[in-house]
């Protein structure tokens, strides 16, 4: 049986995707707060992952995942009109959570865990987008290595116990919108909070 490499990866970047003919940043992880995870454990998208892994602690990077290799295409079919009893509690229509603007956090029948874009509300629909924030775009990264090391044994467990009560992206808390990370009405786009890659 192969043993899987894990290796401690912490980085800075800017996040940029192509909006309005320039390039727009939707998220940025500074020397102060760091985009941290440990190889190896499907909590980055695949490709930012293995991109990364090919340099080491100092070298600045500048590189593109494309769409298809992120979120893939935007898909108008994933904008759904869900009955507003769904986010009723006591017979009371969720006004607090439940906004146009608002990103929501929502479970399938299946368990699984994904955010919806409110678009609209009716009197009795809520228009919601199930695309991902950044479904359509290239992503582009461009940052630098701050470590890229084998992970310890207590750094490896100290991550699985970390994915267990977290988002596995290092976010504190995904209901608040991963406010761990400073981005725009784009959302938590590359950790993609709950979102598994």
């Amino acid at each position: 049986m192969n043993e899987i490499e894990h290796k401690l990866v912490s980085v800075t970047y800017q996040l940029l995707i192509e909006k309005d003919g320039g390039d727009a940043i939707v998220e940025e992880m500074t020397k102060e707060k760091p985009f941290q995870f440990i190889s190896g454990f499907d909590t980055t998208l695949e490709d930012f992952e293995k991109q990364l892994l090919t340099y080491k602690k100092g070298d600045l990077f500048d590189f593109i995942v494309s769409k298809d290799k992120a979120y893939g295409d935007y898909e108008e079919g994933r904008v759904v009109y869900l009955d507003k009893s769904i986010f009723s509690i006591n017979n009371h229509f969720d006004h607090e959570h439940i906004y146009k603007g608002a990103v929501v956090p929502l479970q399938n029948e299946d368990g699984n865990h994904f955010l919806g874009h409110v678009l609209d509300i009716t009197d009795d629909k809520v228009k919601m987008d199930l695309n991902h924030p950044l479904a359509g775009k290239d992503l582009n990264f461009r940052g630098e290595v701050l470590e890229l090391r084998d992970a310890t044994d207590e750094e490896v467990t100290g991550f699985i116990n970390q994915m267990e009560h977290h988002c596995g992206c290092g976010c504190e808390d995904c209901e608040d919108g991963c406010g761990s990370h400073d981005h725009d009405d784009a959302g938590c786009g590359h950790c993609g909070c709950g979102h598994h890659h």
